[in-house]
């Protein structure tokens, strides 16, 4: 069993979903960077069988999941708790002219039968579960057996400098820069987890594989049922 850790727990919270005027702007402010959802559409595609279906956990406005589906014949689903973002992504696949099914959703109690899904990602979303080890146990339960899943957030040692490189990185305007890095500092980073919190909950699931790497601003956890 993991040591505890000495970093204490972010505070407990409601799922965090994105609403309203903040959901267009998240929307319009993460689409003005393709490059990093067609770089990892790319990698996960070579994960997946052709025909293969896929779960996109919190696909927010859907890129992710819609660079995913240019990419082979894979049955993309995407379950996120906002309505107004299941309405934002089913817009954007359509514009796109490609195949993928967006819902309303918990990460809590995926709507899925046992065993259904070859691959699952969630991407810059974990940390706003309000039950992150019923969501890993509830990704467990409905990929198949072998069947993989990646986890891309945030970590919590992130420094401000590799931040601020980062959002510079991000190609927004001066404006979105500087709420991006407040957004980061004040919001972000005090809810998002260390490598210690992440190894306690992954304790309490039954993945037969994990393993977390850190890069960048963030970690990459990736699971094998």
């Amino acid at each position: 069993m993991p040591i505890a850790s000495s970093i204490p727990m972010p505070r407990p919270h409601r799922d965090r979903g994105i609403e309203g005027r903040m959901a267009t702007w998240y929307a319009a402010n993460t689409g003005k960077s393709m490059q990093p959802f067609q770089e990892l559409a790319r990698r996960i595609a070579g994960q997946i069988p052709e025909g293969g279906r896929v779960l996109e956990v919190a696909p927010g406005p859907g890129y992710l999941a819609i660079e995913l589906a240019r990419l082979g014949r894979f049955h993309i689903t995407g379950l996120d708790l906002s309505p107004d973002m299941v309405r934002i992504a089913r817009d954007n696949a359509a514009r796109a002219g490609v195949a993928a099914e967006f819902l309303e959703g918990n990460s809590s109690s995926l709507p899925f039968p046992l065993d259904t899904f070859h691959f699952l990602v969630c991407r810059a979303a974990f940390k706003n579960f309000a039950q992150p080890v019923l969501a890993l146990q509830e990704m467990h339960r409905v990929l198949r057996p072998g069947g993989r899943a990646l986890i891309v957030d945030l970590r919590r040692s992130a420094s401000m400098r590799e931040i601020s490189e980062g959002v510079d990185a991000m190609g927004l305007s001066l404006i979105n820069r500087i709420f991006t890095k407040l957004t980061f500092r004040f919001l972000l980073i005090p809810n998002a987890y260390a490598r210690e919190h992440i190894e306690q909950m992954l304790w309490q699931t039954q993945f037969s594989r994990t393993t977390i790497d850190e890069g960048g601003i963030g970690f990459e956890i990736w699971l094998t049922k």
